[in-house]
């Protein structure tokens, strides 16, 4: 009975249909706590790079697709736009109650790959013509946005925008947030590198692998080396 029960536990927490029923709680070895970026340290070398803060709902998805584009060191999960000071958790945010967006914080070098360019991968990466929704998930935290860090940026973000919507690359209007960039606050552990770390996972198989497979596709050319057909 007791191997029963335990089976039956693992069975309910490896069950996942979307990105927003992950729950922080599922395991007691998880993060308690989400750091600001100003603290954050995976160990990777960023200085002289430059950032983009950037939102296409589920960050598994998007983390990965820019993972793969040449010139960009390092990608991380995390929380942007919500005005809060107070520190936010993926159950919170989940909630839709906040307004937090998942979001990624890119650093890149601007010598291999361009602002433009990232513009051009996140767009493909997610549809940015449904309002505060992404497939089935649902909420302002997968809203389409771009964070941007200066008047440069703005400029070049409001700059694609109008370019795609003159293009017809859409069927419907771009509804992507162009909002000031504040504060980042990194996601619990468990969700830096998900998509590598978990290839099974049933949100990654069904929703994440098309969209990344799907960059690939598109930025076949400007893709890692490890990252490109043989």
């Amino acid at each position: 009975m007791r191997i029963y029960l335990l089976f039956a536990v693992l069975s309910l927490l490896t069950i996942q249909s979307t990105c927003s029923q992950q729950d922080v709680s599922e395991s007691s070895n998880l993060p308690k706590d989400v750091q600001k970026i100003d603290n954050y340290d995976n160990g990777i070398d960023h200085t002289g790079l430059s950032t983009a803060v950037l939102a296409g709902g589920c960050f598994w998805c998007t983390e990965a697709a820019f993972h793969r584009i040449e010139g960009v060191v390092d990608v991380i999960s995390g929380y942007a736009g919500g005005g809060e000071k107070k520190q936010p958790d993926y159950k919170w945010v989940c909630s839709g109650t906040t307004d937090f967006a998942e979001a990624i914080y890119i650093y890149y070098d601007p010598a291999v790959v361009s602002y433009e360019t990232l513009l051009d991968v996140l767009y493909v990466a997610h549809d940015p013509t449904t309002l505060n929704r992404q497939g089935n998930d649902i909420g302002p935290q997968y809203r389409s946005a771009i964070f941007y860090q200066n008047d440069k940026q703005k400029q070049l973000a409001e700059a694609k925008i109008e370019a795609l919507n003159q293009s017809g690359m859409f069927s419907d209007p771009i509804v992507t947030t162009l909002e000031a960039y504040d504060l980042f606050w990194t996601a619990e552990g468990y969700h830096q590198d998900f998509y590598e770390l978990n290839p099974n996972q049933s949100y990654v198989s069904a929703v994440s692998r098309p969209k990344v497979e799907k960059v690939m596709k598109t930025f076949a050319s400007k893709l890692k080396p490890q990252y490109k057909k043989k």
